[in-house]
């Protein structure tokens, strides 16, 4: 009997921090998932080159900030880095868009090609050195609730919080996000109304590589930051689009967060070394169980 009590104690005492992590953790595979279904949405394109731009412009905030390119402050690089990312999104579209236009599949296709282009770039110029990119944040820690609460997990939340409250707002009360969600729900129609479908798409890639930026930096201080850390982020993201529903901007929220709770669950009680395995079948299962997204009834076609 103590036997089964302290294994039950030892299972809370791991299980609570394991949630919050992950939790913590959610919210950035959240924010991947979210650029990547706001594409999806309007063009039906699945961007896999989603993971590689952001992960270039983690490099050039490491760049201009650490001296292998400039010595600048952080928020200048960052900056920049973001812009980046905005007109590697805009080119990529202004390539992309006839082909977006004539076939979503053949366009889905291209991006692994800019996905590619991207990552030889990014190994062009930084190499395939691992390197590390940290936040500019006080040390700081506190206890809640049994839980150990840091700086950079409240600074997640509260850039989670901002940066998908803003989306959402953008999306329900201005005229460009009207017209995304009008895009979003008949193509046709809303052309037929006089809204421009190619502004609407380049709204949807520029917002995308945006969150995408925010989610890489975020994510990068848990790890380290090579040519291919955050294209593997955005698996986990895009395991978060297909749980929360690819037709679905509230679903990847959730999405994001249960990834995030069941990975960690997975690599503590289980094995780090099957964490690829082990959310592969995670897709799979939800394109059969819930194959228009977990907040969605199940039915229709699978994404």
């Amino acid at each position: 009997m103590n036997g089964f009590a302290d294994m039950a104690g030892a299972l809370a005492r791991d299980l609570f921090p394991l949630i919050w992590s992950g939790m913590i953790t959610g919210c950035l595979y959240a924010l991947g998932a979210l650029g990547l279904v706001m594409i999806f949405k309007c063009s039906k394109v699945v961007n896999f080159a989603h993971g590689n731009v952001a992960g270039l412009a983690a490099f050039l905030v490491y760049g201009l900030s650490s001296g292998y390119m400039l010595q600048l402050s952080w928020g200048t690089a960052v900056l920049l880095a973001v812009i980046a990312a905005m007109t590697i999104a805009f080119l990529s579209y202004a390539v992309l868009a006839p082909v977006v236009l004539e076939s979503d599949l053949t366009a889905t296709i291209a991006t692994l090609g800019v996905g590619l282009i991207v990552q030889g770039v990014t190994l062009l110029v930084f190499g395939a050195d691992i390197v590390s990119l940290d936040l500019p944040l006080p040390r700081f820690s506190t206890s809640v609730l049994g839980l150990h609460v840091t700086s950079y997990d409240l600074t997640v939340l509260a850039v989670a919080v901002v940066t998908i409250g803003a989306l959402f707002f953008v999306i329900d009360h201005t005229k460009l996000g009207v017209a995304f969600r009008a895009m979003s729900e008949s193509p046709f129609a809303a052309e037929v109304c006089g809204l421009n479908l190619r502004s609407v798409h380049l709204f949807a890639w520029v917002v995308a590589a945006v969150l995408g930026v925010i989610g890489a930096l975020l994510i990068v201080p848990t790890t380290f930051l090579s040519a291919t850390t955050v294209a593997t982020f955005m698996l986990q993201a895009f395991a978060a689009a297909v749980l929360g529903g690819f037709s679905s901007l509230p679903g990847c929220l959730v999405g994001g967060i249960l990834i995030g709770i069941f990975m960690n669950l997975f690599t503590f009680y289980v094995s780090p070394e099957f964490s690829s395995t082990f959310l592969l079948v995670v897709i799979l299962m939800a394109l059969n169980i819930f194959p228009n997204g977990i907040l969605l009834k199940v039915g229709g076609s699978r994404v």
